[in-house]
């Protein structure tokens, strides 16, 4: 068997498979279905300062090769997830990490403060997809400015370590990771989802309450994949690759391209089980290949 231990800043992950954010709940929804520690980490479901009831119903809708979604980051607040969640999930064995989203920098900060103090939470997730209520609802994301000023906030009282994921909705991708980097940043992900539509044509109407929402799933590994291995080229922080990824063959693409750990999202919607089968299929790949380690194939793509 492979060694398929891989490193994010000091956080150590036995193999490189995570869930996304919002497609696994807390992790013990799975439990029946998967062994939790045989996961590298479980990222789980946005989490804000405040209780969000989110957006109306439909707020999903299933696409060719996908879905949109228009959830709106339902969640019962950080202090919720203190006094409920955390004393369920703080015993598994495997890396418990919070992704923290909010509507100013002000709010991320007081959220990954809270989290600071959680001895086993080992790493937050930022999700800078979010909307700016203070500029007409652009996306932090989608700047330069915007990126920075969210994990500028977020590093002066958050000590652990910080992935913050990246938004695809932009010109230059790379620009923002480099953005991020500078300001203390120990990893990016990406991509969140693509912004999407659909159309009811009998009702002339959109399909989700909101009009607009996000695309995930096999529809958008290409463009993914493409942003990963540019941004992996742009930055010297490690690179965690989503979007699409619903076999062991997808995940080796990610990290050939640079990625040094997947996340798993609406594939898990379709078969609970796809996390540990991609894990089992990694380690195939490698003894197939005679590689004795992940590493070996982490950003081998031949350019």
């Amino acid at each position: 068997m492979a060694d398929l231990n891989v490193k994010i800043n000091s956080l150590q992950l036995k193999n490189p498979v995570m869930t996304a954010s919002g497609t696994f709940g807390y992790g013990t929804e799975f439990a029946d279905f998967i062994p939790l520690d045989g996961l590298g980490g479980i990222i789980v479901k946005g989490t804000t300062l405040h209780p969000r009831e989110g957006n109306d119903y439909p707020r999903m809708v299933e696409t060719a090769s996908g879905m949109l979604n228009c959830v709106g980051l339902q969640n019962k607040g950080v202090d919720y997830f203190f006094e409920h969640i955390y004393p369920e999930v703080k015993d598994l064995d495997t890396n418990v990490i919070v992704n923290v989203s909010g509507s100013s920098p002000d709010d991320y900060a007081a959220c990954a403060a809270r989290i600071d103090a959680l001895d086993k939470v080992p790493a937050i997730e930022l999700n800078i997809s979010c909307p700016n209520v203070k500029q007409g609802g652009m996306a932090f994301g989608v700047t330069c400015e915007g990126a920075a000023s969210v994990v500028r906030a977020v590093r002066q009282c958050y000590h652990k370590t910080m992935i913050v994921k990246l938004s695809p909705n932009v010109t230059n991708i790379a620009d923002i990771a480099r953005a991020v980097e500078a300001e203390g940043a120990d990893s990016v992900s990406l991509i969140n989802t693509l912004m999407g539509m659909a159309i009811d044509i009998e009702k002339r109407r959109p399909k989700l309450s909101i009009n607009t929402g996000g695309l995930s799933g096999p529809a958008v590994k290409p463009v993914a994949l493409r942003m990963v291995w540019q941004v992996a080229k742009a930055v010297k922080i490690p690179v965690v690759g989503l979007g699409g990824i619903m076999t062991a063959e997808d995940a080796i693409e990610f990290l050939m391209a640079g990625a040094t750990a997947i996340e798993i999202g609406t594939a898990n919607f379709i078969d609970p089980t796809v996390t540990i089968k991609v894990r089992d299929g990694i380690n195939d790949w490698l003894d197939r290949h005679g590689c004795q380690s992940v590493q070996e194939i982490i950003g081998a793509l031949e350019d």
